[in-house]
């Protein structure tokens, strides 16, 4: 069957809902945030029930056509990236929540649904969803769902994976599987629904999540501390975590917030220039715990370990502290970064970020490197910035000859290659660096079981 043949198929199939096949779309739905790869899908999709997305993976099967799953767009690891002829199935049609359990505290949605307006919506309903990151006003629940996104509350909150109350799934054989039901306590054999979380669309594909929340926090308040050198941050987070019920603890180099400030857009939290930040979060629901939260600064002042700092005192004050730490990653995007996101136990972060830093500083010697991460859960993000007169992908290959020294260091610890971003296919190729070989041939055959055709995503995670 000719291509075209294909699309009109297809197309018939699904009606009303849309197929795009014009340039512009093909670029614009045929890839994410990441750069490394060249867009090149048969055709987008925008499907807006459960039975269409049935249907969809019925005629992929039949006709043996890879299926790339498309939410916000927002990923970094190349996983919504259809370079090799794949249909793109975007979800942003199938957008609606379905219901509200104010009792349950859950919400039903389709997978379309934007993280921010899930926020809002637990808001209205004076509820809290706490899992947050910088894209939150673009990403969608379902790729939130398929990376298992985690961002800038974990420490208190933890990762998408613990909010998940139920999903309704696709399946790589287009089966319909409705999956915990909902239910806080299930002891009834595999929990399926775990496998979907994190697993980026190579199972199959979210058509309807059923998300918790909790209740909302109160008086969230702020602190942003200049550090004297890195290791002067560990000390930080425990003198604070010691005190204080912790939402966020974060960590940029002064390197890093100096781009977002050249933005002019946010204003430098204090005079003082330091060579590392600490951000911290937590409810001054009191005054004792307010009064405490300045008492533990002035005990890292003492100890020689902060140099200067402030504290929020107003939602507006709150929210420009945040901006030192989340316009991050989307200001450094101009300037093409490489990016590494890797972890390690808290515990073990700064005798391996020193590691890390050593290899970076030997190989990259001419390139301008930023270091920052949720230090409070032990994830560090590791960003080289492409130099302009520097050509891409010579580039891209300069930097992923360094990526052996850098993922046997991660590997010496007992950490991840990839702690939140998901391993796409910029790190399917590192993937043993994380997962012994036992586990990698489970994994497969995980797959196999749910997607026997291996139509779903290929080439993420795993080699084609």
């Amino acid at each position: 069957m000719t291509q075209q043949a294909l699309i009109e198929e297809l197309t018939a199939l699904v009606a009303p809902a849309k197929v795009l096949t014009d340039p512009a779309s093909l670029e614009t739905y045929g890839k994410d945030w990441t750069k490394q790869f060249i867009p090149a899908p048969l055709a987008i999709v925008l499907p807006r029930s459960t039975e269409q997305v049935q249907a969809i993976v019925h005629w992929a099967n039949r006709h043996r056509i890879g299926l790339v799953p498309s939410g916000g767009r927002t990923g970094l690891s190349a996983a919504a990236v259809a370079s090799n002829g794949e249909l793109v199935v975007s979800f942003e049609a199938m957008n609606q929540v379905l219901a509200v359990n104010t009792t349950d505290r859950t919400v039903v949605c389709q997978p379309g649904v934007i993280t921010r307006q899930l926020q809002d919506l637990a808001a209205d309903h004076g509820l809290y969803y706490p899992v947050d990151f910088a894209s939150s006003g673009s990403s969608q629940i379902g790729g939130n769902i398929g990376t298992n996104a985690g961002g800038i509350k974990v420490i208190r909150y933890g990762m998408t994976r613990n909010w998940v109350a139920g999903l309704k799934v696709v399946t790589g054989k287009g089966d319909l599987l409705e999956l915990n039901k909902d239910l806080l306590k299930n002891a009834t054999g595999y929990d399926l629904r775990q496998l979907f979380i994190g697993a980026e669309g190579t199972l199959g594909f979210v058509v309807e999540a059923t998300m918790r929340l909790e209740r909302a926090p109160k008086n969230l308040t702020a602190m942003v501390l200049g550090a004297v050198d890195f290791d002067s941050i560990m000390p930080v987070l425990h003198a604070f975590h010691g005190k204080l019920d912790l939402t966020a603890f974060e960590f940029f180099s002064h390197a890093s917030m100096a781009k977002v400030l050249a933005r002019g857009d946010v204003p430098a939290p204090f005079d003082t220039q330091c060579p590392f930040y600490a951000l911290l979060e937590f409810e001054a629901s009191t005054d004792e715990l307010a009064n405490q939260a300045l008492a533990t600064f002035e005990h890292c002042v003492e100890q020689g370990w902060v140099l200067d700092g402030v504290m929020s005192q107003s939602e507006q004050q709150l929210r420009n502290l945040w901006k030192l730490r989340e316009y991050i990653s989307e200001t450094i995007s101009h300037f093409t970064p490489y990016k590494n996101d890797i972890s390690v136990t808290v515990s073990k972060v700064p005798a391996f970020l020193k590691e890390i830093d050593a290899i970076v500083a030997q190989h990259y010697p001419d390139f301008e490197v930023l270091w920052y991460g949720h230090i409070g859960d032990g994830n560090l993000h590791l960003n080289i910035l492409k130099p302009e007169a520097m050509d891409k992908q010579a580039f891209f290959d300069t930097c992923a000859r360094v990526n052996t020294w850098v993922f046997e260091t991660v590997q010496k610890y007992n950490g991840s290659i990839s702690a939140e971003h998901g391993v796409g296919m910029t790190k399917r190729d590192y993937l043993a660096y994380s997962r012994s070989p036992a586990e990698i041939e489970y994994m497969k055959a995980v797959k196999a079981a749910f997607d026997p055709n291996g139509i779903m995503n290929p080439g993420k995670i795993f080699a084609l």
